[in-house]
């Protein structure tokens, strides 16, 4: 397999994973429209290019990790994207862009005569730091053998299908599931606070009983109850993947009551906190309206 690779996208999780494929011993060409992100890239060992069309023609299998369908289509198809080099074999979407993103893209590549891995990840900036991503890939068999160990270096993955938009489906079904079990902690604290019981001896209770997740394990007591909201994933981010389930859901007439009600509680947090807001600041509006605040009295913040 090629030790030539690139990488699109170096933010908050493709830093730390490019980080992971230069430590591994790949070459590693990358773009951002952030030069600073670049500049950190390149003294970590990366090379340098200026746009997408100059990292394809250095490297034949690309990674992708950037915020948007539509900004995904653009490096990948637009004008000066990927498919303008006649060396790129492989792209390796790690984006979330749904199930219809997906296909879209892979049908873009196809006529390129590029393969394309749908392939999300799930576990966030520590997890992209320290290798122990989960990540799930939609791609034909022959393409996941090749691009298999290169994908190890972020943690552990599944080969869910053979056709893209199944791994993306999973995704955001993934993160519909994480955001609503944020949602109702949050409100489970809210509730806990204003009944006068401590919130931190709620998650404890809560952490050894049927309604622990993720959100009460990990989260809240990291990032709520301490009142530093810094998580590290944006709302309107998780907002957008919330969007793609929904949508996908609606096309595949499927009814998601309680997932359009965590829904309706982001595009409340968007407007009051703004795009770039953390998740877990979601825990605000509903604080506001019972007007009080977690932690309040009972000394959880550290």
């Amino acid at each position: 397999m090629t030790k030539k690779l690139g990488f699109i996208g170096i933010g908050r999780m493709g830093a730390p994973m490019a980080r992971r494929l230069i430590a591994a011993g790949y070459s590693v060409t990358v773009f951002d429209p952030s030069s600073d992100a670049v500049a950190e890239l390149v003294k970590a060992g990366a090379q340098a290019a200026s746009n997408p069309a100059e990292v394809s023609a250095a490297a034949e299998i690309v990674l992708l990790s950037l915020p948007t369908p539509e900004i995904v289509k653009d490096a990948a198809l637009g004008a000066n994207g990927l498919t303008t080099s006649a060396g790129l074999r492989i792209v390796i979407d790690l984006s979330t862009t749904g199930p219809r993103g997906a296909k879209a893209l892979a049908e873009g590549l196809a006529a390129h005569g590029v393969g394309a891995v749908d392939c999300p990840v799930s576990g966030g900036v520590a997890g992209a730091a320290s290798g122990k991503l989960s990540l799930m890939a939609a791609c034909a068999p022959e393409l996941f053998a090749e691009v298999e160990p290169l994908l190890l270096n972020f943690g552990k993955i599944t080969h869910v299908g053979n056709e893209p938009g199944q791994a993306q489906l999973i995704k955001v079904i993934n993160n519909l599931m994480s955001v609503t079990a944020l949602a109702i902690a949050s409100e489970g604290l809210v509730l806990a606070q204003k009944a006068g019981i401590d919130p931190a001896m709620l998650m404890q209770v809560v952490n050894t009983g049927s309604g622990r997740s993720n959100a009460s394990e990990d989260k809240i007591p990291k990032y709520v109850l301490t009142r530093s909201f810094d998580f590290g994933f944006a709302l309107g981010l998780s907002a957008k993947d919330v969007r793609l389930c929904l949508d996908e859901a609606e096309a595949l007439g499927v009814p998601m009551i309680v997932g359009s009600a965590a829904r309706q509680l982001l595009t409340v947090a968007k407007g009051q906190l703004g795009a770039d807001g953390d998740l877990t600041a979601l825990i605000k509006p509903i604080e506001g309206w019972a007007g009080v605040e977690v932690g309040d009295g009972f000394g959880s913040k550290t």
